[in-house]
């Protein structure tokens, strides 16, 4: 059993760091080209943080494992929230923006909302569906709500006049960068996928269960370490923006783009996950407009720690 938990953590090694390679050739390409710097932290940026789940999601589907592609989207969701947003709230405040707590953070609701509403098949249609499945049409409708997500927000970027350093290097640095970046992704993810796999069958957990957890972990790496980042160099309200926008971005364009690709299953005990995220959101959203308007504290931090642990439990024990 040893192997196959050393090749995992080895694939999401490869898989953050071939994810951080992209970006920095893409942006760097990019810029040269004379892209504006709001347009690439809306694209080449968020896509390329987001690539982790995109590549683990892709393969996981090609693969015939549908659960463990759903799975890593809810669980990175929940990570990201509980867990990243915590630990950065335990090292510092977090302060945000009127607009992620209003508008961002209803958006990342409607999507969770969203997948538990087109997940459910059997239930809300009874006798006239077959199975519980997120199907290309559902899919569609995902890219839809992205498309309308990025072009609301680069409004809003425009507006006001948010700006994204871009590091530049020479045209066969950026070219390098993306090339290694393809391949990090490429064979990180299958590493990953595969050994899940594997490590399920040997334990006796379920694929959805590695998926919400190891996996959603692993994916969710670059915001955390972005989240750090961000919080020890003073910008607490990216650190939110960041945990936010990645899990619209999670369920719009990855969940999205995966089941065109190929129609996903929706076990129905992945209903518990996905209204947990629901309730994870709603508490991010609350702990904003009660007391200290648009402040996440230490306090916060802590309870949202304490909480991802205790469900995590639960879902082994479950």
């Amino acid at each position: 059993m040893l192997l196959p938990i050393i090749f995992l953590a080895s694939g999401i090694f490869i898989l953050i760091t071939g994810a951080e390679a992209l970006v920095r050739g893409a942006a760097s390409g990019a810029a040269k080209l004379g892209v504006s710097s709001i347009v690439i932290g809306l694209t080449v940026v968020s896509f390329g943080t987001s690539a982790p789940e995109l590549f683990v999601n892709i393969l996981s589907a090609l693969k015939g494992s549908t659960e463990l592609a759903v799975a890593n989207i809810v669980g990175s969701n929940m990570a990201n929230i509980l867990l990243i947003l915590g630990i950065g709230a335990i090292i510092a405040p977090l302060s945000v923006k009127r607009g992620t707590t209003f508008r961002e953070i209803p958006f990342a609701l409607l999507a969770i909302g969203l997948v538990a509403i087109l997940g459910n098949d059997l239930w809300l249609d009874g006798e006239t569906s077959l199975a519980n499945v997120l199907s290309r049409t559902d899919g569609i409708a995902f890219i839809a709500f992205f498309v309308i997500f990025l072009y609301y927000t680069y409004g809003l970027s425009k507006v006001s006049g948010e700006e994204d350093k871009v590091e530049t290097y020479s045209w066969n640095t950026s070219f390098l960068l993306f090339i290694i970046g393809l391949i990090g992704l490429g064979l990180g993810g299958k590493l990953i996928v595969d050994n899940a796999i594997i490590l399920a069958q040997l334990v006796g957990m379920s694929e959805a269960l590695v998926g919400l957890t190891i996996i959603a972990v692993g994916t969710s790496l670059p915001e955390l370490a972005t989240t750090i980042v961000a919080v020890r160099k003073g910008h607490t309200d990216i650190a939110i923006g960041n945990a936010v926008g990645s899990n619209i971005f999670n369920v719009f364009w990855i969940l999205g783009l995966t089941s065109l690709i190929k129609p996903l299953h929706f076990d129905i005990e992945s209903n518990t996950d996905v209204l947990f995220t629901i309730f994870a959101t709603f508490l991010l959203f609350l702990f904003l407009v009660v007391g200290k308007k648009h402040r996440l504290s230490r306090i916060h931090g802590a309870i949202f720690v304490v909480v991802y642990f205790c469900y995590i439990g639960f879902a082994l024990l479950r």
